[in-house]
C-alpha cells in the first residue's frame, strides 16, 4: 500500500477514534463483572454468544463458584448445567475449569496481567486476553475485533 494511502487511513482512524470518544465518553464493557476473574470467565463464555445471555448466566455461576479455587474444584457436569444456554457448553465448561486450575496452580488464583501468561490458559486466546488486559488492567496491547467491528471498519474505510 502506498505511503499516502497509509497516512490517509491513519488520519481517518484518528478522526473516528476522536468522534467515538466524544460520542461515547463513558463506554464500558457490556459484560457485567466484579474484577478480573469474573471478566475472564464472562469473556470465555461470550464466544459465539451474546453479552446479554452471558450476563443472565454469570450471576448463578459466580454464586456457586466465586473464585478460581472454587471453579477449579467444580465438577464439569455441574458447570455445564449452569452455562448450557451460552452454547458450546461442554467445551466452555472444560475450558473454564482448566483456566481456573491454571490460575490456582500457576498464579496463586489471580489473573495474570501478561499476554503470554493469559494465552497459556485453556480457553484464552489473544482476543479474550486483550479484553481482560484492556478492561480489567487498562493495558491496551491490541484491538478487540469482533464481526461488527470488522464490518464497520470496512464501511468507514479503515
Amino acid at each position: 500500500m502506498p505511503r499516502a494511502a497509509k497516512a490517509e487511513r491513519r488520519r481517518r482512524a484518528g478522526e473516528v477514534a476522536a468522534l467515538l470518544a466524544a460520542g461515547y465518553p463513558e463506554a464500558e464493557c457490556a459484560l457485567l463483572h466484579d474484577g478480573p476473574f469474573q471478566l475472564l470467565v464472562a469473556t470465555i463464555l461470550s464466544a459465539q454468544c451474546t453479552d446479554e445471555r452471558v450476563n443472565m448466566v454469570t450471576p448463578e455461576l459466580f454464586a456457586r463458584w466465586p473464585d478460581a479455587a472454587a471453579l477449579a474444584a467444580a465438577a464439569q457436569p455441574d458447570v455445564e448445567v449452569v452455562i448450557h444456554s451460552t452454547g458450546f457448553y461442554r467445551n466452555k465448561a472444560k475450558n473454564l475449569i482448566g483456566m481456573a486450575r491454571g490460575l490456582v496452580e500457576g498464579h496463586g488464583g489471580d489473573v495474570p496481567q501478561d499476554m503470554d501468561a493469559l494465552t497459556a490458559l485453556p480457553g484464552v486466546a489473544r482476543k479474550t486476553a486483550n479484553v481482560v488486559l484492556g478492561t480489567a488492567f487498562r493495558r491496551n496491547l491490541g484491538v478487540v475485533v469482533d464481526t461488527h467491528v470488522h464490518r464497520l471498519s470496512h464501511r468507514l474505510g479503515l
